[in-house]
This record gives C-alpha cells, structure tokens and sequence, in this order.
C-alpha cells in the first residue's frame, strides 16, 4: 500500500512515502546526519536546527519566541501502531525541522483527486529555528493497573503523575497526556503546522488530549540571549541554566541512569514538567512598586537583587541583626534559590500566553512553565512545596494544568524517537 489507501487516508506503514527510518537498533551512534549535535546553540543554514543528535532539540536550543505544546493520548491497544507512529513522526518531524512539507508529496501532491499529504499552511515559510521535542507520560505505561504496551517494567520510578499544591486549581482536561510534543519556533505558523501535521499522520493511534499556545519566551537558554520579561513586567530566568554550562547540565538535567535501574533507555534525557499558571495580572498591577519588588526580591527596571549590584550579581541574604532584610524571607527569589534547595536548579523553557478573558472580563493570561529537569522529586516537587506554602507571589498564581513527561535522549542516525525504549 502507498502513502494513502484507497479511501485517501494516511495508511499506517506509508504514510511518508515508504520512508521511514529503519527499526534495527541504535545506529550510526549518537550523531545527527551532519555530524553535530542536536543541542547546539548555532543554528543551521535558513534558521535550522539538526533534529538528531545526542539530546533532543529544544531543551538547549536557544530558546524561540513562539512555542505550541501539545499532549496526546494514545488510543490504539497495538504496540505496533505506536512503535509506526514513532517512527512516521520522526520522519516528518524531521523534514519540517528542515523547512520541508512534512511528506515528500508535499501540499499539492500528484493525486488531486485525494487529500494532499501535507496542509500547506507552511510551505512558503522558512524553517524559522523549529525544533521538535518528544516526551512519555506515566500513562503510556501503566493506566488503571494495566500494562498497557508491554512497557512497565521499563517505567522509571520518577515518572509518577505530580502531586497536587495547595494553590492548585486543576482542570482534568489540562492535564496528564500519554505523549507531548514541544514545538518552538520563530514563526507561530511553523509551529501550528507542525503540530497539526503529527496530529493528522497520528489519527487513529493518537488524540489529541490539549494543547497551549505561547508567546514571548520568559527565559533565556543560551548567554547570547538578553533575559525576557514576564506579563508582571520583571525580568524571569535570570539564574536559568544555559546551554554552555556542561557542568550544570549534566547535574541538573540529564538523567543518570543509576539513579533508575529501570530508566535504562532514559540515558541522556530528561523529565519534561509542564505547568499552565494563570497569573492574577489585574491585582499584580495594582499594587505598589514597592510591594512588586519585595514580593520578587528584584528590581522591576533592571533585575539586581534587593541587596544591590547588577542583575547578574549574586544576591546577598545575609542581613544581621535586622528585621527588615533587604530580600525578604518569603521572596520568590530567596525560597527559590539553590542555597536554600539543596543546590538543586532547573532549565527553564517557559512561554506566557494570552486565552482572551474570562467571564469577569480579566484577561485568562499567565505563564505556561516549562522545565527540564534530572529529578522530578529533588528539582521539582520539593520546591513546588515550598512555593506553594511561602512564597508571598503565590497568591497571584493559579495552576490550572498539570503535567510530567520522560524525555527519551536524542534521535541517532537511521534511529526514530523512543528507540531507546520502544526498539
């Protein structure tokens, strides 16, 4: 059977032209086609990023200005259909990634009788840096006390639905998901395409569950960035780990497989969690400066901490003998700080986002948090905990979506996404 069966629907195994990668094991090692890596922090000719490497890209790819995320249940009891659809997606991906329709024939095809295999919306566009990114949920392995694909004993013990926070106010149908995919771009349309292309070649295996629009980037993921302002108006991700930090990467943000035996194939991965907070922007803005910036710990013009310097300064806590400490105790910047967590930091890659309003007439605005993360008890839930009791911004925050997902590491050579797992 061709790329479409009689009926013009994508067919399971063709979809792309015959042209999926190989299901073998790992080949070629861990380097992408060209031979760099997908984590690079210079972009390819045209505003492109390699898709395969030894991490995925868009975790430390310089962070783009638009991102798309969405979340997918998985509605087929095949193994085989998920092992295709990865594979199908990881040829697709892969040429839009390149600035290419996601199927060889393309949005105008050699069929006009059919369906085009491509939608189109995209084909005039540059790649414009789009970089895919591929997480598993808890619930692709085990749901209801079912192993559903034959993967639980590969779950690792980390990847557990998060707990609920006390300022947690969750909507069911923002949460959870048995697959994600981050698209980021510097084109919102690149990324709408994207995802509505996996989505259209996943029907019949895949769901969509929901998915977040963002704009504006609140975090910078390679020192050549400036840092971006947040819809409080305050400069967000200052301390954020970037691309060149090794070091940091390796303790922070890629797994180590002791840690998990049963997290073998999450070797050079991550945990992606997800977080949709709206932000009571309407009261923020009503309050003083003064009380802005005690509540953040940082100046609102150029982002020093209360104790002086410059925004890239080292915040001083210390503050002997007074009541009135120039960074307050329930600070977001003080709880949040490594000194005060066990050194534990994160990679942030976090977008706002504008819903229209709400029925009061507020804007249903806020911040769509994103962090890439080792551990998801040491880096993630400890100090959720933590905000969620002290921190004096939490009453302006409202989590309405909630999500974790296991990263696989990057796509080898001849490989598809989840090899590691699923090959």
């Amino acid at each position: 059977m061709g790329a479409e069966d009689a009926g013009g629907r994508w067919s399971r195994r063709g979809m792309l032209g015959g042209t999926v990668v190989a299901a073998g094991g790992l080949v070629g090692g861990l380097g992408s086609a060209d031979g760099s890596a997908s984590g690079s922090s210079t972009p390819r000719p045209g505003g492109r990023y390699p898709f395969r490497g030894a991490h995925q890209a868009g975790i430390v790819t310089p962070a783009q200005d638009r991102m798309y995320f969405a979340s997918f249940d998985v509605i087929t009891k095949q193994r085989r259909d998920l092992v295709w659809l990865m594979k199908d997606w990881t040829t697709a991906a892969e040429r839009m990634t390149r600035g290419q329709d996601a199927a060889p024939q393309g949005a105008f095809g050699s069929r006009p009788d059919l369906p085009p295999l491509d939608t189109g919306e995209a084909a005039d566009l540059p790649p414009s840096g789009l970089t895919l990114t591929f997480g598993f949920g808890p619930t692709l392995f085990t749901k209801d006390g079912a192993d559903r694909f034959g993967l639980a004993s590969h779950q690792p013990g980390l990847l557990q639905p998060l707990p609920a926070f006390s300022s947690d106010e969750l909507d069911r149908r923002r949460c959870g998901g048995d697959l994600c995919v981050q698209a980021c771009a510097d084109d919102p349309q690149v990324a709408l395409h994207a995802v509505r292309m996996l989505a259209r070649i996943g029907s019949g295996v895949v769901r969509l569950r929901w998915s977040q629009v963002g704009f504006g980037r609140t975090s910078s993921t390679d020192q050549a960035q400036a840092t971006p302002r947040n819809l409080f108006g305050f400069k967000d991700g200052t301390a954020n780990i970037r691309a060149e930090d090794r070091a940091g990467l390796d303790t922070h943000v890629w797994v180590d497989t002791d840690d998990d035996p049963a997290a073998s194939w999450l070797g050079g991965g991550t945990y992606l969690v997800a977080r949709r907070t709206s932000m009571d922007i309407e009261g923020w803005d009503d309050q003083s400066l003064i009380e802005q910036e005690s509540q953040v710990g940082r100046d609102k013009r150029f982002g020093a901490p209360l104790s002086g310097g410059e925004e890239n300064s080292a915040p001083d806590f210390e503050d002997p003998g007074s009541s009135s400490p120039l960074i307050p105790h329930n600070s977001h910047l003080r709880l949040m700080h490594p000194d005060f967590n066990g050194g534990a930091r994160m990679l942030r890659r976090g977008y706002s986002f504008l819903d229209g309003n709400d029925a009061r007439g507020r804007l249903d605005a806020g911040l769509f948090f994103i962090a890439f993360i080792r551990n998801p008890e040491t880096h993630f839930i400890a100090l959720q905990r933590v905000m969620d009791r002290h921190d004096a911004m939490a009453q302006w925050l409202r989590v309405n979506g909630s999500a974790l997902f296991a990263v696989p590491p990057g796509i080898a050579k001849d490989g598809f996404i989840g090899q590691t797992l699923l090959g």
